[in-house]
């Protein structure tokens, strides 16, 4: 395949299983405007939390292969489920025989690595979707980090299917946030920092605040990946060479374009052009 690339510069990639990105590259893209951004969402397949391992590995190859056809050299994986079960095989196993110079990052790490200067107790929650709690990719990678560090998660099998589908102000929303927010605390009554391990869910973050004990504080991921990619960038010349500058950006969905660009307007403060993409 890595004959059939071009080499040129091109664009970051970012990819998503639905909107839950579009928090992420709002925050890339306040911390670097300079940059040309391709966003693709795999709306008409999300929710990634309830698939296995080997779907989400697979729908995820299919979307960075994507990204690298139109010219990404970096791929920026905006989703914690296919951050936990699809980026560590990727990095090993595929870009060897894609392209070895080709970068795959995901949001867990820049997230793990703020925890040492925000939790005061040593004792952290993790809300996300059932698959990432289930990978338990936050706890192996704070105690990497951290091993002092005591790590509780709650799997939050109906939130992002509620931010997916515009339930936000809903009545039935609160209920849920606020037994999952009952269920973690109750597991643990010392957790100072909660990370919201799903990118839907800064769009809750509102409501979170509301239900949630004012000693708690709660971390969002999108300013930790976009400061730790701006240091990547600094870090890795060679990277940021091959990363177009020229402040564009470009919004695919496998879904409804319609569909897709009337949900965005929540994530985003700008009016986009979609295109429609399929995976395969």
């Amino acid at each position: 395949m890595s004959t059939k690339l071009s080499q040129q510069p091109g664009p970051i990639g970012v990819f998503d299983s639905g909107y839950g990105g579009l928090t992420i590259l709002s925050k890339i893209k306040d911390a670097m405007p300079q940059y040309d951004y391709v966003y693709i969402g795999d709306n008409a397949r999300a929710p990634y939390g309830p698939r296995s391992f080997e779907v989400v590995y697979d729908f995820t190859l299919q979307a960075v292969k994507k990204l690298f056809e139109m010219g990404c050299h970096l791929v920026i994986l905006a989703c914690n489920t296919a951050s936990a079960k699809a980026l560590r095989s990727i990095q090993m196993n595929d870009l060897p025989n894609i392209d070895a110079n080709r970068r795959v990052l995901g949001v867990i790490r820049p997230t793990v690595e703020s925890i040492g200067g925000l939790t005061a107790t040593g004792h952290v929650g993790v809300l996300a979707t059932p698959g990432t709690i289930k990978s338990e990719s936050y706890p192996l990678e704070i105690n990497k980090l951290f091993p002092n560090v005591e790590v509780t998660g709650e799997a939050c099998s109906m939130w992002a299917t509620l931010v997916e589908n515009n339930e936000i102000d809903n009545e039935g929303t609160a209920y849920f946030i606020k037994k999952n927010l009952d269920s973690l605390i109750a597991k643990d009554s010392q957790i100072d920092t909660i990370i919201l391990g799903c990118t839907h869910y800064p769009i809750l973050l509102p409501l979170i605040k509301q239900l949630v004990p004012d000693d708690i504080q709660v971390v969002a991921q999108g300013e930790y990946v976009a400061e730790s990619l701006k240091d990547y960038l600094k870090r890795h010349p060679e990277v940021d060479a091959k990363c177009t500058k020229h402040g564009r950006t470009l919004y695919y969905t496998t879904e409804a374009k319609d569909v897709f660009k009337e949900s965005a307007t929540r994530f985003l403060d700008e009016d986009i052009d979609v295109h429609r993409i399929v995976l395969d």
